[in-house]
């Protein structure tokens, strides 16, 4: 779920270290809301990020 429909911007994977430098898996996501757009003329709900959200790159729906 989280992925963007728009750029297909998803969840990336990196390590959590400690102040004493253990190190843990961690998990980076993308702010991603489900919006009403406009797709191939009709109005769909679709994953977009907030970057394609403000870039102008999804045409809201009303």
């Amino acid at each position: 779920m989280a992925k963007c429909e728009i750029c297909g911007k998803g969840v990336t994977f990196g390590i959590r270290v400690s102040h004493s430098h253990r190190r843990s898996n961690r998990t980076w996501k993308p702010n991603v809301k489900r919006v009403k757009a406009i797709v191939d003329g009709s109005p769909k709900r679709v994953y977009a990020c907030t970057r394609c959200l403000r870039s102008g790159k999804v045409t809201r729906a009303v």
